[in-house]
């Protein structure tokens, strides 16, 4: 019998990452900058928290010496440093540099696994570990502990309550970036730069702190999603390139939500279905088959990219000056 109880939450946990990777990804491509570094930024974003996380637990005495709130904030705020600094590097190469937004976007995301993997590496040899992972639990217990009256409700609890707080966090921050997109002034004006940076310009919006803004706070958005999946999800084990393709199939979740942060909420928990789907349908020991389950959320990306190509109505477009550079002695 498929256990419905169990597969949702872990759908939600898988989708996480993919949810604060598209929200990330849309406020920058509503900006019309193309963030193809965005695997990178996820990367760097999580080797950011263990980073931070690392560093406390050793200036432990002891185990039982750690405060839960240092144990949240030191990750976090290393993971939210990481990820602008990678904001910032992506928007001086393409905004003031106008370097090609492809080309820095895929250097961004070789230098990002590259940067992960080489401090991720060095940390297990710190540590002198037998395997090659490093694991955090005393902080990552804080990031994963669920609400305390969840066991008691039954299913409720298990499907809607049992999660850590950063799930919720990153459920919060799509509604509020959809608001803030569809119903405020900011938002209408960084649709307008997306669309058309020059007739932006000529109204007085300064387009390129548009660009540096949305594209700041998106990778630091999707740099969260990074850190849950090694504080949360994988519950504080740091092992080299384990992110796997999650970074990529949050880019071709902008696409099939059509650009509406709001929308990603529930694709990114489909997706996040589509990738464990293999652990909760009886396959045997026949190993081809649960190789073709693991093929759907690649199969369901390729039928969504040519759906999307196939829309004729422009608010299911991307914004018009998507991975454009703007020269303003042009206008």
């Amino acid at each position: 019998m498929f256990d419905l109880v169990s597969f949702i939450p872990r759908a939600v946990m898988q989708g996480i990452p993919l949810l604060l990777g598209c929200t990330g990804e849309t406020l920058t491509e509503k900006s019309g900058n193309l963030n193809l570094g965005l695997p990178g930024v996820m990367y760097v974003g999580g080797i950011s928290g263990v980073i931070g996380s690392f560093l406390y637990e050793q200036s432990l005495a002891s185990p039982e010496a750690i405060n839960g709130f240092l144990a949240v904030s030191i990750p976090l705020v290393c993971c939210l440093l990481g990820s602008l600094l990678m904001g910032l590097l992506y928007c001086f190469l393409t905004v003031t540099l106008r370097a090609n937004q492809n080309v820095t976007g895929l250097a961004m995301t070789t230098f990002g696994v590259g940067f992960g993997n080489f401090f991720g590496g060095s940390l297990i040899k710190l540590t002198d570990s037998e395997v090659p992972s490093i694991a955090l639990s005393a902080t990552s217990a804080y990031f994963s502990r669920s609400l305390p009256f969840a066991d008691s409700l039954g299913w409720f609890g298990q499907v809607f309550l049992s999660y850590g707080f950063l799930a919720y966090t990153a459920i919060i921050i799509a509604f509020i970036c959809g608001y803030i997109l569809k119903r405020t002034r900011i938002g209408l004006q960084l649709r307008a730069v997306g669309e058309s940076p020059n007739t932006a310009d000529a109204a007085g919006i300064n387009v390129n702190r548009y660009k540096y803004v949305a594209t700041c706070v998106g990778c630091m958005i999707a740099g969260l999603g990074g850190l849950y999946y090694v504080m949360d999800y994988a519950c504080g084990v740091w092992s080299n390139d384990a992110f796997g393709d999650r970074g990529w199939l949050a880019l071709a979740l902008v696409i099939f939500t059509i650009w509406k942060p709001n929308v990603a909420v529930f694709a990114s928990i489909l997706f996040g279905g589509l990738y464990i789907l293999y652990l909760f349908i009886p396959t045997g020991m026949n190993l081809a088959v649960k190789e073709l389950y693991k093929m759907l959320p690649y199969v369901v990306t390729i039928i969504v990219l040519v759906i999307s190509s196939m829309r004729n109505k422009r608010e299911n477009q991307p914004p018009a000056s998507l991975g454009l550079a703007y020269f303003r002695e042009e206008r």
